[in-house]
């Protein structure tokens, strides 16, 4: 049994979109991050912090991204998303899947908060040093972990998606672009868009319901 916890239109629409790449069934547990009152305190013995994204397999519990994408990927290694650990691409894709969550996120939001800092100040770096990595990256490589569409990639185009296109925080490079509209064709892209478009209108901040 695979119970995936989700707050539609949040991080954690990255692994709604890695789950439909799978076609594994799982059971959605909703977790309205934007409730007036906040998320219920029973949730923490889920996630620590209570956020999303999280998952509960056969009792196993899994919290943040890289570390989910990496588990169901190898769990579900049929699907191809995930190169094998004799892989020559299997280096560039577990350091994709960690950069999201260890260097991109941090850095895009330390960026949009203002923060004045130095490079070595904060273990992710600046916000230009990611912007220039990511860039290149993109440039030489048609995906995340090079030549083939992986796992990494939903959560890499998924970052680069919301930062550039909804916080407008990414700067809206040609390569960016491409690199979108590479992934944005596949069937289970769409798939996820259109689920959770339907989940967040049955939420309140969505919906109107909630000031």
């Amino acid at each position: 049994m695979l119970t995936f916890y989700h707050a539609p239109w949040s991080r954690s629409s990255s692994i709604l979109w890695l789950l439909e790449e799978l076609r594994v069934p799982y059971e959605l547990e909703m977790i309205d991050i934007r409730a007036r009152g906040g998320v219920p305190e029973s949730y923490r013995s889920i996630q620590p912090s209570k956020k999303v994204p999280a998952i509960v397999h056969d009792g196993q519990v899994v919290t943040e991204r890289a570390a989910i994408t990496i588990y169901l990927a190898d769990r579900y290694s049929q699907a191809g998303l995930a190169p094998a650990v004799n892989d020559a691409d299997r280096a560039a894709y577990l350091a994709a899947l960690v950069y999201c969550d260890a260097v991109f996120d941090p850095a895009i939001c330390a960026h949009v908060q203002g923060l004045k800092y130095e490079s070595n100040e904060y273990p992710f770096g600046t916000f230009a040093d990611m912007l220039a990595y990511v860039e290149l990256r993109l440039a030489n490589n048609s995906y995340a972990a090079g030549a083939r569409f992986t796992a990494a990639d939903t959560q890499l185009a998924s970052g680069i998606n919301y930062t550039m296109n909804i916080l407008r925080a990414l700067p809206e490079k040609p390569v960016f672009k491409d690199y979108l509209a590479r992934v944005e064709t596949r069937p289970a892209y769409r798939r996820a868009q259109e689920l959770d478009a339907e989940l967040a209108s049955s939420v309140p901040f969505f919906s109107g319901q909630q000031a």
